[in-house]
């Protein structure tokens, strides 16, 4: 089932696919990575001027990567906004997704924090750098394959 953002995307002949609606009847769509930067600035065009969040999450062990986006249709006098989420799938092996700083400035320490755990590199943002764990961290501390460096478990402590 699409919703009225699907609808309208394929309207105008831009690529994504329908995942549906969540719990709340919110419309989800997958995006490319490599068409996420100009459908970011269409929707924010088409009225999306509100990022409310971005995270990120591994979605399998040894699979793809995440990154979710938030959007909402800010408007005078509307009690309820139309919203959207977005998901940007990415390999795990070179995981790079285009950064929509530079249309959401919010997006700044939201990309920077799902860099810092999972290892995602936003092409374009400006400050990519850790912002949580020290520079010299070794690894990606959200990927469900992660090993925790001199991390040792204690056995048989009875």
């Amino acid at each position: 089932m699409q919703g009225r953002l699907s609808v309208w995307l394929v309207k105008h002949g831009l690529v994504h696919r329908s995942l549906g609606f969540d719990y709340q009847g919110i419309e989800t769509l997958q995006i490319k990575p490599e068409d996420w930067h100009s459908i970011a600035v269409i929707l924010y065009v088409y009225g999306y001027n509100y990022l409310r969040s971005q995270c990120a999450y591994d979605v399998a062990p040894g699979g793809l990567l995440a990154s979710v986006y938030h959007l909402t249709r800010i408007e005078y006098g509307l009690d309820q906004p139309e919203e959207v989420c977005i998901k940007v799938f990415a390999p795990r092996s070179n995981p790079r997704i285009p950064s929509v700083f530079w249309v959401w400035k919010s997006a700044d320490f939201q990309e920077r924090e799902s860099y810092d755990m999972l290892g995602i590199s936003y092409e374009n943002h400006p400050r990519l750098k850790r912002i949580l764990m020290p520079e010299s961290w070794i690894g990606w501390p959200l990927r469900k394959d992660y090993i925790a460096p001199n991390f040792y478990e204690i056995q048989d402590a009875h």
